[in-house]
């Protein structure tokens, strides 16, 4: 795949330090070294967990790159996190996506949980032994949180969980799976219904599926939680009884939405750069395919798409990072991330002709890449609807300005420019 550009463009100069901008080295460098020899294994056996690369990130601390230090993380912010996603998406969206996975439910915990439970469980993602995953979805209900059937029993010290989730990332990687359940009857409002549990994966009573790999992204999965009467102590109970609409719809706006952006935004990049190559170097009359204006007008169209995406996912962040209310412009990025990058693709695959169709090809992977980061944090339709709540002022939570006190990592970079 030809290289993306090896230091960040001027256009993100305001959003990065220079930790940022030496993150941005060493990420492209381990893409390079680990991921990039991978790539072409992790496509050729779809039906395999790429767990080598999740070790190789853990061993650098990544997991818990938004973890306070206090609790061995590396205390950096949301650039930081996009910078990562983002450089890894340009070689690999499935170890993108790997990286992203557990840094949803990392959130959630530096949000609603205890002090003792984040001493608990965080010192372990920091260090690499615990990958954790965040299960919210249903086979019934799917994405609608309203619809959730999993339900949760006390029983004196102990809660019962009973219930299924699906397309559960990290589904076969994570020692943890931070589920929501149901602990009010129906006629409960949603918003008091629900309730947070982390649920360690060797807990009697869950299983998971055999890995079935997806369109694209392989060697990530995305798979099947069972849970039929699964105990775990009362202690594990995330946030308060009943808080657990808003640690799912925070953790999805804060950290699901932008972490999906990034990857939309590596894979962006690596489809440009693959079709500008392409262009370059095949032969047509007394120069090359790049020269023709008819196809230089569709590229003007994905670089135009491409920059615009890329200042949206950075910018987005960077609002985050200063606790400014942003919820609709991570949703945006999100949202317009991925339109404009499976455009692209759409276009890329044209301009290839029938080299695109050929098997094995990069561009087929990066093609079938894209279709994944539409449906996670809401589909676009979902976001199109949360986007007319800003525009008639409706959007009355935001979760940016409101969690902004929790942001323990935002401490002075040393190194900022």
């Amino acid at each position: 795949m030809p290289a993306t550009p090896a230091t960040p463009p001027p256009a993100l100069h305001p959003y990065l330090t220079a930790r940022h901008k030496l993150l941005w080295d060493e990420a492209d460098a381990f893409a390079a070294e680990h991921i990039a020899p991978r790539a072409v294994r992790m496509e050729a056996a779809p039906g395999s967990v790429e767990r080598k690369v999740a070790d190789l990130m853990a061993a650098r601390g990544w997991f818990a790159v938004t973890v306070p230090s206090v609790f061995g993380g590396q205390g950096a912010d949301h650039v930081a996190k996009t910078v990562l996603i983002h450089r890894i998406a340009c070689v690999s969206a499935a170890a993108a996506a790997i990286l992203q996975a557990t840094l949803i439910p990392v959130g959630a915990l530096l949000h609603f949980a205890t002090y003792e439970q984040k001493g608990r469980w965080l010192p372990r993602v920091a260090d690499g032994s615990l990958l954790l995953s965040i299960a919210v979805t249903e086979p019934i209900a799917g994405g609608h949180i309203g619809g959730i059937e999993t339900a949760a029993e006390r029983t004196g010290n102990q809660w019962v969980i009973t219930g299924s989730k699906v397309h559960i990332g990290n589904s076969h990687l994570a020692g943890a799976h931070l589920v929501l359940a149901r602990t009010a009857e129906a006629s409960v409002r949603t918003s008091q219904a629900l309730t947070a549990f982390m649920v360690e994966s060797d807990r009697h009573g869950l299983s998971v599926t055999d890995h079935r790999p997806g369109l694209g992204l392989h060697g990530f999965s995305a798979g099947r939680l069972d849970l039929v009467r699964v105990r775990v102590p009362a202690d594990n109970l995330v946030g308060e009884i009943g808080q657990g609409l808003s640690v799912a719809q925070s953790s999805s706006i804060l950290y699901g939405r932008p972490n999906l952006a990034a990857v939309s935004l590596g894979i962006h990049e690596a489809v440009v750069a693959t079709t500008t190559a392409r262009l370059k170097a095949r032969p047509r009359y007394r120069g090359a395919l790049s020269d023709l204006p008819v196809l230089r007008d569709r590229i003007g169209d994905m670089e135009a798409r491409l920059r615009a995406g890329r200042i949206l996912a950075y910018q987005s962040v960077h609002l985050l990072d200063q606790g400014l209310p942003c919820d609709a412009d991570l949703i945006n990025a999100k949202y317009l991330g991925h339109q404009w990058a499976r455009t692209s693709a759409q276009d890329a695959m044209e301009l290839h002709g029938a080299q695109a169709l050929d098997h094995g090809y990069v561009l087929q992977r990066l093609w079938r890449d894209i279709q994944h980061t539409y449906p996670p944090a809401g589909t676009g339709e979902v976001q199109r609807i949360r986007l007319a709540d800003a525009a008639f002022d409706e959007d009355h939570i935001q979760w940016s300005e409101r969690l902004a006190t929790a942001t323990a990592w935002a401490q002075p970079d040393p190194t900022a420019a």
